[in-house]
């Protein structure tokens, strides 16, 4: 049965809820593609080497067609949509359906509207609404830093703003949650939800009062990955998917 929960889901021609019907979910973040310029991530370390090359083989080795793949942010440095377009083509000619969520280093991301009109086909954007596809309910925010980590006012008020795109977001999953028999709801943000001492944030509350069941995040590198948290935390679990922090291989999440 093909299902349409309003008329900004007609959009998205996948949403398939039946029976017989499986799916794979995959996730990597931080691709940190050059965006119309040659920005070699090697600069950060020889392991970063030819990166999204290694990214592609497994890619295609591991997805089918019905597959989902979720990229939570930082997916390209350019600076405009237009130079971007060369990066989301090259994601978008991999197996698969791709879901975006803009992350701190994608400028490039502005108008909503003109982005989706842009994407390859079987490409498709989160920002302040769901997803729904057999079952499972994608959602989330980019997230900012928690107050803790916080360097100025600025960053409390970015922060506040991305809980309140959070709870949109969520408020329409439950919406698109409440039509199907068995809903699996899974977040996709970009900053870590904890603080870099591990503690719960408002977050990691929202997540788990609208019941979500997993949240894939990225943003971290390199020394920033020791303390980032992977496990369950009252009925959450969290997945680090920094596509470094994968040795560039997608992370299968097991739903």
């Amino acid at each position: 049965m093909l299902l349409f929960c309003n008329e900004f889901d007609r959009q998205f021609p996948w949403k398939y809820v039946g029976e017989g019907y499986s799916v794979s979910i995959f996730a990597i973040s931080d691709l940190h593609l050059p965006g119309g310029d040659k920005k070699p991530m090697d600069v950060f370390g020889a392991h970063w080497e030819n990166h999204f090359e290694r990214v592609q083989r497994d890619w295609r080795a591991r997805v089918a067609p019905g597959d989902i793949v979720l990229l939570p942010g930082d997916i390209s440095w350019a600076m405009r949509l237009s130079d971007a377009q060369a990066d989301l083509a090259a994601i978008g000619s991999l197996p698969g359906s791709k879901v975006l969520l803009r992350g701190n280093h994608d400028f490039w991301w502005q108008s909503i509207s003109r982005l989706r009109a842009s994407l390859p086909a079987g490409m498709y954007a989160i920002q302040n609404d769901a997803l729904a596809f057999n079952g499972i309910v994608l959602c989330g925010a980019r997230g900012w830093l928690p107050p803790e980590g916080a360097n100025c006012t600025d960053d409390d008020k970015i922060y506040a703003r991305e809980l309140q795109r959070l709870e949109l977001s969520l408020r329409d999953a439950a919406r698109k949650a409440a039509q199907l028999p068995s809903p699996r709801l899974v977040a996709l943000l970009h900053f870590p939800p904890f603080t870099d001492k591990s503690r719960p944030t408002e977050v990691t509350a929202l997540l788990t009062d609208h019941g979500v069941h997993d949240a894939v995040y990225g943003h971290l590198h390199g020394p920033g990955l020791a303390g980032a948290f992977t496990g369950e935390h009252e009925g959450v679990r969290y997945h680090q998917v920094s596509c470094d922090n994968l040795a560039f291989a997608l992370y299968p999440l097991d739903i």
